[in-house]
């Protein structure tokens, strides 16, 4: 299956509030209304109002700055300042205990608040300049994209973003904020995706926050295995005329008459299918899953090859499990960087290419041989495994190529993401950026994606539930209390 990770954009990214649990705790102070912070080693200590010290609880690395100023709203209430966790992380720079090396980053003062967001990286490291790697591509959607091409990161951003970004370094926060009309706090978001994307000298990429473990991420989880990319390089300059006009005509006309063919044939098709099934159901688990792994395979080179092509990086291929059923991912983010939209829609449409021109190929195997025969029983079960996969994969409410394509055909980057944000800001009254055709698209996306993850994921709950509480009902009741002990207890602070 294609994965994409999703594009973060200038206006929606949130910082996240770093780990100071590992060398710091909090304590009372006995007769005062206030907290104080102390260094598990040592005697360092500083002394918190007890708003302070509600926010402090959750600097463990794992929730946003909107995430804690939002839970100290509904605690103080209106009284509490809206950038009172700024202001907090700006305090905790002052007294040291986020470290910031003044020799080092003396003449960038307003980069300690950088440091903050770089969870397990030596900040006095970071400056305000792009890496020399970096590259600028403009969209002609109107957008520009960021790329990294040693960390195979990438942002969006718009043209005004990418003026700003281009004056830092060269003269002060306050004075790029005054030019620009805009607070210092977009800035510094600014320099937040800078620095998460690794895109300023000195920053390597964060870990991402340790989340609990929740039964549902059984469905559908990720094991990463390798880095295709060496590999890829090597070999696709022997492979660069399968992507030339003539061959893409003769794959045209290979693919019509075999779609005619099968069109003509689809009875017998249909027959031969109810009979193996009838006949023996188990026997053709195995042999199926085996060429259903084939596919998928293939299916993933034809995504890689493709980006390769154009000039792309895959950093890595691994195994995807959904609903306990083996598959295999590439990772062809890298795509989101190229400027053409219809070479976005080959990367991504390749992979349904090749399964197609596999089912094409069993489909006149399974006519040239004799019946009974092994090259007709495996020709049939290989284009059989060919369209179920494809048939999977192309349901755009699922994020999988059909989903991708749907991105790149529509060029609305993270469609769901924004297609459930266009109906928050709706429902909550909020200003509503999304525009004309764009609107239209979201408006439609938004419930049909709600509806099928509400039925699917709830069809697999209803019925993992019900044969848990059926079959192993004692066993079940108390996994299930030691996972919600184990989820819903406050972590140590």
């Amino acid at each position: 299956m294609n994965a994409h990770n999703p594009l973060p954009e200038s206006n929606s990214l949130d910082w996240i509030c770093p780990d100071l649990t590992l060398y710091w705790k909090l304590a009372k102070v006995k007769n005062f209304n206030q907290i104080v912070l102390k260094a598990k080693q040592g005697q360092t200590h500083h002394l918190f109002s007890s708003q302070e010290s509600f926010a402090l609880r959750y600097f463990t690395g794992q929730f946003t700055i909107t995430k804690v100023q939002k839970v100290c709203q509904q605690e103080f209430g209106e009284t509490l300042a809206p950038n009172f966790v700024i202001n907090l992380l700006q305090k905790l720079i002052e007294l040291n205990i986020l470290a910031l090396d003044e020799e080092e980053n003396g003449e960038n003062p307003d980069l300690g608040f950088l440091n903050t967001s770089l969870k397990k990286q030596p900040l006095s490291k970071a400056s305000l300049k792009l890496k020399d790697c970096v590259q600028w591509i403009k969209h002609p959607d109107g957008y520009w994209i960021l790329r990294n091409p040693e960390d195979v990161k990438f942002i969006q951003v718009t043209e005004q973003d990418k003026t700003i970004i281009d004056q830092l370094g060269h003269q002060p926060m306050a004075a790029v904020a005054v030019e620009f009309g805009i607070s210092q706090n977009q800035i510094k978001y600014l320099l937040q995706m800078l620095t998460v994307t690794a895109m300023l000298e000195g920053t390597t990429p964060p870990q991402p926050p340790k989340r609990k473990f929740n039964p549902m991420q059984l469905l559908f989880f990720r094991i990463p295995l390798f880095n295709p990319d060496p590999w890829l390089s090597r070999h696709i300059k022997g492979l660069r005329w399968i992507w030339t006009q003539p061959v893409g005509l003769l794959l045209g006309v290979f693919l019509t008459v075999a779609a005619l063919m099968g069109y003509s044939q689809h009875g017998e098709l249909l027959q031969t299918g109810q009979q193996l099934l009838a006949h023996s159901p188990s026997s053709l688990l195995l042999p199926f899953g085996l060429l259903t792994m084939l596919v998928v395979t293939l299916h993933e080179l034809g995504h890689a090859f493709t980006l390769k092509y154009y000039g792309g990086i895959i950093p890595q291929i691994g195994l995807l499990m959904i609903m306990f059923m083996p598959a295999a991912y590439t990772d062809t983010s890298d795509s989101y960087c190229l400027v053409k939209r219809y070479q976005r829609v080959l990367v991504i449409g390749a992979g349904v290419l090749v399964q197609l021109i596999i089912a094409a190929i069993s489909l006149f195997l399974w006519n040239g041989s004799s019946p009974g025969t092994w090259l007709n029983f495996l020709s049939y079960l290989l284009m059989s495994a060919a369209l179920f996969t494809v048939a999977l994969n192309l349901n755009p409410l699922a994020k999988f190529d059909g989903y991708y394509l749907a991105v790149a055909l529509t060029g609305i980057n993270n469609l769901r993401s924004r297609s459930f944000g266009f109906y928050k800001n709706l429902f909550t009254r909020k200003p509503i950026q999304e525009t004309g055709k764009d609107a239209l698209i979201l408006a439609i996306y938004a419930p049909l994606s709600f509806v099928y993850i509400y039925f699917v994921f709830g069809f697999l709950f209803v019925r993992i539930a019900d044969w848990s509480f059926t079959n192993i009902p004692i066993l079940s009741l108390m996994l299930l209390l030691i996972w919600a002990i184990y989820y819903f207890l406050p972590q140590d602070r």
